[in-house]
């Protein structure tokens, strides 16, 4: 019985332990600290402004250079429905699960700047 214990034990520690998504994702920050600033501009800066910049290019229907576009497509574009889908951005990597969590923590806290 004890030994059933014990390899019971280690296979669900290595279970839950394992996992196939990186946590070294420098957004993946407590939801209290997402800001615009220190998180949410660095993400859309690197996956977004080839096209989404001021002016748009390649058919972008808006710019996503300022807060208050960012803010905006979140609310009014479903820019979390598209890059949680991945059609968003068109070309290049998909926003890890990471990045795309933590412009919805952004929102969820009211759009901190």
């Amino acid at each position: 019985m004890n030994k059933l214990l014990t390899v019971a034990t280690f296979f669900f520690f290595i279970i839950t332990s394992c996992s196939s998504e990186s946590n070294n994702d420098v957004t993946n920050l407590p939801n209290n600290n997402v800001t615009y600033k220190n998180t949410i501009k660095a993400i859309i800066d690197t996956n977004c402004l080839n096209c989404h910049s001021n002016p748009p290019t390649n058919g972008a229907p808006m710019s996503l250079t300022t807060y208050q576009n960012v803010k905006e497509a979140v609310e009014n574009r479903d820019l979390i429905g598209r890059v949680e889908n991945g059609t968003m951005p068109p070309s290049g990597n998909n926003l890890t699960t990471a990045q795309v969590q933590a412009i919805k923590d952004w929102e969820t806290n009211g759009f901190v700047d």
